[in-house]
């Protein structure tokens, strides 16, 4: 006789995991602008099934929460019901016996907090606030806003050319964009519905390496109207791009000796060769635009100056200043920062750093760059020392897996405390307290907390810090340039309260960010000085895009970029990843299921009515 059996799972219980990985992914694939009071909804519904039903609140609580805002939907309700959704949130939260009811309760209480209006909304008019701001995910996920299932199907239909000019339209620097960018939109892409997100950044890479010298856009007629442009990023060159197209005269006035700002100082060469940086850029200056390099702002000229002779100002200025660890021993030789480490390597000389112990302390996507430049450097240990966990890193994973692979010692849970040196003042080793990961911070992730265990040592001759990255504004503050903490403060639509004619855009904005997000702002604040200056809200010349075709929605395999063997590519600055073949792009543009076509034509404009029954 048998006393115990081995579990198998059952047929249902297949199913229902099926299920909740399905919903994870719709969760996750929401795209921006979504109702939340019906997500509100469904998120109670979700709550109400998984109860236990052992106490009331949660077993009664959640259903009669879950029917009113169903009501409010459907038009049934009144204000009088959102007092009753707020109590009974409260009673709820207060009195469940388990997490379930407590979350629920608290996440209710929250959202109609937030999203006030959108409740008092249905409730009195019986429709959302305002319209559904991203009926196509990836191209809603994209800072540009580049038309991403366009390009896609010109692939799919073999005109790369097309598809690069077709990105053009949004986005200046596709070349870029195609080897470095972080690629928001595949995070939204619906066919991860079915198995994965399209390879988006890979289609973009063999557009661009397919498609040869596509020739830019004719520039509309000289408006007479003259705009400097501050700084030579991402934001600043797509600032120009725009603005020169739009027939202003522009001219980029850059303080480095080249163009290209944190994507040729910043970026290193395996990830972003400067040859074909220095193509894109040669074809954006080839509308006409003058760039003055080596100028800076507070020496070469103010402000002021340049407001008085250009009829519109845009500051661009990165975020090039390093920030330090504010620990003892960190003031003196062969501690550095990763910017300018970085830049150095650009700039030459090449740091000495053969036969060394690197430790190179943070968790970003500058930390990795400046450790795996450090292993091609011929560092003889690279130690990345980082304060959370690795699952908390806000590197890229596939950044983080390369590092790993070429070498790169992690040592995570480990917070800076002093730097040691010996009696000559070189670098001798970092002592790191052990932490753990404690109560979740504001940035959503466990704050790291001391572990209560003995400081250790990393041995190590140099030290890399890559914590982070903070804007020159002070001397743009003492010509009135309104600034918080050491960013510039703009409003929504990018100009500088206080200072008419004067936008700011890109890092110096929004901190230390994406490149695509740079340049999403510098098309944004392009838009904004053409108004500014008298202009019209201008059309981009519109590239036809071929009809959507019923796709295959049989779950598939995506098609990844091959890299280069770790053991390999360590030895030099070569790009790491290859691109993809003429087939295997065919094959992924096939997996696309035109979104731009199928599935949001519906809710273009919001819920402005009921659904029909």
């Amino acid at each position: 006789m048998s006393y115990v059996r081995a579990p198998s799972p059952d047929r249902m219980e297949s199913v229902i995991a099926e299920m909740t990985t399905s919903m994870q992914h719709r969760i996750a694939l929401a795209p921006a602008g979504i109702c939340p009071v019906e997500m509100t909804m469904v998120f109670l519904r979700l709550c109400h099934a998984q109860s236990c039903g052992k106490c009331v609140p949660c077993r009664i609580g959640l259903g009669k929460m879950a029917d009113i805002i169903s009501d409010l939907i459907d038009g049934r309700g009144d204000p009088s019901l959102l007092s009753t959704l707020e109590a009974t949130a409260r009673t709820v939260r207060d009195t469940s016996d388990c997490v379930l009811g407590v979350h629920a309760g608290s996440m209710v209480l929250r959202n109609l907090d937030e999203f006030l209006n959108d409740f008092q909304s249905h409730a009195l008019e019986s429709r959302c606030v305002g319209i559904f701001a991203g009926p196509i995910p990836c191209q809603s996920a994209c800072p540009a806003g580049v038309n991403v299932p366009g390009y896609i199907a010109l692939i799919r239909e073999g005109k790369p050319k097309e598809a690069v000019a077709l990105i053009r339209e949004a986005n200046p620097l596709p070349t870029v964009c195609a080897l470095i960018c972080d690629h928001p939109c595949e995070a939204h892409c619906r066919r991860r519905m079915l198995d994965d997100a399209v390879n988006i950044r890979g289609l973009k890479r063999y557009a661009v390496e397919s498609s040869g010298d596509v020739p830019l856009p004719e520039p509309l007629p000289p408006t007479g109207k003259k705009v400097a442009v501050v700084g030579g990023g991402p934001a600043g060159l797509t600032c120009a791009y725009y603005l020169a197209l739009w027939g202003h005269d522009v001219t980029i006035f850059e303080k480095y000796p080249k163009l290209g700002g944190m994507l040729r100082y910043g970026i290193p060469e395996y990830r972003l060769p400067k040859a074909l940086l220095d193509k894109e850029i040669e074809r954006i200056l080839s509308l006409g635009i003058p760039a003055k390099t080596s100028f800076e702002i507070g020496k070469d000229a103010s402000i002021e100056g340049l407001r008085r002779e250009y009829d519109a100002v845009f500051l661009a200025i990165g975020c090039h200043e390093d920030r330090k660890l504010g620990i003892e021993g960190e003031e003196g030789p062969d501690v550095v920062s990763a910017v300018s480490f970085l830049r150095q390597v650009i700039s030459g000389p090449l740091p000495v750093l053969r036969g060394k112990i690197v430790a190179v302390v943070g968790g970003g996507n500058v930390a990795m760059d400046a450790a795996r430049t450090a292993v091609r450097l011929g560092a003889r240990e690279v130690k990345l020392v980082y304060r959370r966990r690795r699952e908390d890193m806000p590197a890229d994973p596939k950044e983080v897996t390369g590092a790993l692979e070429e070498g790169v010692d992690l040592i995570d849970l480990a917070s800076p405390v002093r730097v040691t040196r010996n009696e000559r003042g070189a670098v001798t080793g970092l002592i790191i307290r052990p932490m753990v990961a404690g109560p979740i911070d504001d940035s959503g992730r466990p704050k790291p907390v001391p572990s209560g265990r003995p400081d250790e040592t990393v041995e190590c001759d140099v030290i890399i810090v890559a914590i982070g990255q903070s804007s020159e504004s002070a001397r743009f503050k003492e010509e009135g340039i309104p600034t918080n903490k050491d960013l510039v403060v703009a409003g929504e639509d990018l100009s500088v309260p206080g200072v008419p004619g004067v936008f700011a855009g890109g890092d110096c904005v929004s901190g230390p960010s994406t490149a695509v997000k740079a340049i999403g702002h510098g098309k944004t604040a392009a838009l904004n000085i053409h108004v500014y200056l008298g202009g019209e809200p201008v059309e981009t010349a519109r590239h036809p895009i071929p009809p959507a075709r019923p796709s295959d929605m049989m779950p598939s395999g995506r098609v990844e970029l091959k890299e280069r063997s770790p053991l390999v590519r360590v030895r030099d600055f070569r790009m790491v990843e290859k691109g993809m073949s003429a087939e295997e792009a065919l094959r992924e543009a096939h997996r696309c299921l035109r979104c731009d076509h199928y599935g949001c034509a519906p809710l273009r404009s919001g819920r402005w009515y009921a659904w029909s029954r």
